[in-house]
């Protein structure tokens, strides 16, 4: 099993920025792809980074590119996410995840995620 714990979130103006964190226990290695996730209320979950464990890669939305910067340790006991230049658009609910599966394709289906946090509210204020 594995098991993850967002912590980070908060309030902040627009143009703030602030650092999630995602601690994850368990039977890491097994994680091939980590993510993060969002969902605002009454919107549907999307896609907002996403880090490979063998090679490195990251993703991002075209939404948040440019803003945050998704990173991990050497051991992925943990997941970080950097937010700058927030805007209210940004408010939502965030979800670290991770996945057992590979796919050299893939890594914004949150069907593929199996292992989720239980989030942590992010509130961008105008």
């Amino acid at each position: 099993q594995v098991h993850l714990v967002e912590s980070g979130g908060g309030l902040v103006q627009t143009g703030g920025s602030l650092r999630l964190s995602c601690a994850l226990s368990g039977r890491t290695s097994s994680m091939y792809r980590l993510a993060w996730f969002r969902q605002a209320p009454g919107k549907e979950r999307e896609f907002v980074a996403a880090i490979y464990r063998l090679g490195g890669n990251t993703y991002y939305a075209d939404s948040v590119k440019g803003r945050f910067t998704i990173s991990g340790d050497n051991a992925k006991s943990s997941l970080n996410l950097q937010l700058n230049s927030l805007k209210p658009e940004d408010t939502a609910v965030y979800y670290c995840a991770a996945s057992s599966t590979y796919s050299d394709t893939q890594y914004y289906f949150a069907s593929d995620y199996a292992y989720w946090g239980q989030g942590t509210q992010v509130t961008v204020s105008s």
